[in-house]
């Protein structure tokens, strides 16, 4: 994954633009970062529910997530772009965006996602 794939993925989110956040390329929706590009170029930013969630993907998929000491604490988790797959960018993005743009844009993509197909009775 490079920057320019994450921002394709991100970019098919409601109302997300590409814009600046600590000047650095980042995502936006409404005003609101939800995924920024490090200053080392090789990761990036995501904000997070909870710094339990952040503990929780550092002890997991340690090859991906990992914070320095300046996101200790804070409900955020940095990954590595070379080690970050499509699928996951996409949750990951979906789920930074969600805690950032308003419900109204939620309700937006929630009603546009294709409902999962029921299992028929015989």
């Amino acid at each position: 994954m490079n920057w320019e794939q994450l921002c394709k993925l991100g970019l098919a989110l409601p109302e997300a633009v590409e814009d600046v956040w600590y000047r650095t390329p980042a995502l936006k929706v409404r005003g609101k970062a939800f995924v920024r590009l490090k200053e080392d170029g090789q990761s990036v930013v995501f904000p997070l529910e909870s710094v339990d969630e952040q503990e929780f993907l550092i002890e997991t998929q340690p090859d991906i997530y990992f914070i320095t000491d300046h996101y200790r604490g804070y409900p955020a988790v940095l990954a590595r772009l070379s080690a970050l797959r499509a699928p996951e960018c996409r949750m990951r993005l979906e789920r930074a965006w969600r805690l950032k743009a308003p419900k109204t844009l939620v309700k937006q993509l929630d009603q546009r996602a294709p409902a999962k197909p029921r299992r028929q009775r015989p």
